[in-house]
């Protein structure tokens, strides 16, 4: 058996229960955590905090995942594809900077990467991408409850409402990716 290239993906695209629900979904995903980065307050900020608004942190996940079975890019593309990369600081309803779309780079391999997907994929748009390109900061994980989240509450009205539309926009355009 081929050993793994385990390599580690952090983006937000708003609320950080969508983008956990679709990641979760891809062939190569080991694991998907939901947290908070990107913030300019010390210590460890809490969900009311980053709700406010005022730590700077946005909603993200830090997707693990294995290079050999799906690559950066195509990590970049689901995540640009299934959610809007064209309105600032909101996804939908929610709003405020929190739900940036935001790429946060581990190395300057990805940097190069996520730059390339954003310029090849403008043109499938009616409006600027607006996605942050950012170097990786501190993640903090989220607390437990939002951990698995629409796993564990599927009937819960955001997740009817906001996160199965976008499981199935990633089913109709990367079914060759899902597990």
């Amino acid at each position: 058996m081929e050993d793994k290239n385990i390599q580690i993906a952090t983006v937000g695209g708003g609320c950080f229960w969508c983008t956990e629900a679709v990641f979760q979904e891809v062939k190569g995903v080991e694991n998907v955590v939901s947290g908070y980065s990107g913030g300019n307050v010390p210590g460890r900020p809490t969900y009311r905090e980053i709700c406010s608004g005022l730590t700077g942190h946005a909603e993200v996940v830090q997707v693990t995942f294995d290079a050999n079975v799906i690559s950066y890019q195509d990590i970049l593309v689901i995540f640009m594809t299934t959610h809007d990369p064209t309105t600032l600081n909101r996804q939908g309803a929610d709003r405020g900077t929190q739900y940036r779309s935001v790429i946060f780079y581990h190395n300057t391999e990805q940097k190069n990467t996520a730059e390339i997907v954003l310029n090849e994929l403008a043109e499938y748009y009616d409006d600027p991408i607006v996605t942050e390109i950012t170097e990786a900061q501190p993640f903090f994980e989220a607390e437990k409850e939002h951990q698995d989240f629409y796993k564990n509450n599927p009937d819960y009205g955001y997740c009817t409402f906001v996160v199965e539309p976008k499981l199935t926009k990633l089913r109709k355009l990367h079914a060759d990716k899902l597990k």
